[in-house]
């Protein structure tokens, strides 16, 4: 397909999530933190231009392994 880009995506696993939020310290444009201090994505997760290192960096930095990356 000629002129596709894919949309990148993060999530959060509400079920795997501890609250250690080191994917706000690592990626604060694209997470946030509900008020029983667990992580959840901006919006519906689509990744900004730019911010895709900092997405990569939240995904590597979970102690849980709840934050994933999708490309649609």
């Amino acid at each position: 397909m000629t002129g596709y880009a894919a949309v990148m995506r993060v999530h959060v696993d509400q079920e795997k999530c501890q609250g250690h939020n080191r994917c706000v310290v690592v990626a604060p444009d694209l997470f946030e933190v509900d008020e029983l201090g667990m992580a959840s994505a901006i919006g519906d997760g689509v990744v900004p231009a730019g911010q895709e290192e900092a997405a990569r960096l939240a995904v590597d930095n979970c102690p849980e392994y709840a934050v994933t990356i999708t490309e649609d």
